[in-house]
């Protein structure tokens, strides 16, 4: 018989990838603090131990949203996807949500102990987390205007890029930039474009009872919305760049970058198959990766670089 830990590490694997998040949300932790360092003009980072807390408490933040929706989502799962982790038996709702408990009084702990000035933002995200995970109480609602709810759940991620930021800006005292939101947006476009990445689909991979936007839309109109949403986003990082008073090589970058993400979604749109679908996946995740090392993360890097030469 497989050992709890075992049976978690395969479980991350499936539903929650730390190869995958850890560096997304070290990028996206780092760059919002980077960010937030280039608006106030400042050269140095933050302590490693506050980003090291800053990156270990948003995982937690987002494992904790995961396991929420493995509650949220029991019956269709069950009913639907037997396939998954805890329908099949690897795991039970009840050792998942025990692990979150101990992540939570854990990052909990730290927040209380070391970061009391950051104490109302950390409560702020969970609040909204708690809401999220009862659905805003209007689940049936929800459910029926699946616009609204991608729209309602994608504020978390501005929510916990403000905690992030706060690490730099709060933690030294100063006021946050109103710079600063043009950041935040470009956080909710790219949770926009990652969730409805990650569900584009051919007709011969839908799925009985699962949502995916090509089924909701039709394999058309879901890429074009997705096309829609990144030159959106990529208008608003243009304006995050000005803010920043970056250089002209970081606008020259944002325009390859989003050319060549939009390519899947416009060859899918031309001809749908099973590999364009899986393009837009992976474009998704990059572009969100690439979106945050341009706007603070590479900037930041290479202030470092020049501090130290």
């Amino acid at each position: 018989m497989q050992t709890l830990l075992t049976r978690l590490y395969q479980y991350q694997k499936e539903r929650f990838p730390l190869l995958v998040h850890l560096p997304l949300i070290s990028a996206f932790s780092f760059s919002a603090i980077g960010y937030s360092r280039a608006l106030r003009n400042v050269s140095g980072f933050i302590p490693v131990t506050d980003f090291i807390v800053c990156v270990f408490t948003n995982i937690t933040l987002f494992f904790m949203l995961r396991v929420a929706d493995e509650h949220k989502d029991k019956e269709e799962d069950a009913r639907y996807r037997s396939y998954l982790p805890v329908p099949r038996g690897l795991v039970s709702l009840k050792e998942i949500r025990y692990t979150t408990y101990l992540l939570f009084i854990v990052a909990t702990t730290i927040n209380l102990l070391f970061y009391p000035a950051l104490l109302p933002l950390y409560l702020a995200i969970l609040l909204y987390l708690l809401l999220m995970r009862y659905e805003f109480f209007v689940r049936a609602w929800l459910k029926q205007h699946q616009v609204a709810y991608i729209l309602s759940h994608m504020f978390i991620i501005p929510i916990v890029d403000i905690y992030a930021s706060s690490f730099d800006w709060k933690l030294n005292g100063a006021d946050a930039s109103v710079g600063l939101l043009y950041f935040f947006a470009v956080s909710y476009l790219n949770g926009l474009i990652m969730e409805l990445g990650r569900k584009m689909r051919v007709e011969e991979t839908e799925e009985y009872g699962v949502v995916s936007y090509t089924k909701l839309w039709g394999s058309r109109a879901a890429p074009a919305i997705w096309l829609c949403i990144l030159l959106v986003d990529t208008a608003v990082a243009w304006l995050a760049l000005q803010h920043a008073h970056y250089g002209w090589e970081s606008f020259i970058i944002l325009i390859v970058v989003a050319i060549i993400t939009a390519l899947p979604a416009v060859f899918f749109i031309n001809r749908p198959a099973r590999a364009r679908a899986k393009g837009i996946e992976i474009m998704s995740l990059l572009w969100t990766l690439a979106m945050y090392l341009l706007l603070g993360g590479i900037p930041l890097l290479l202030r470092l670089v020049n501090d130290n030469i």
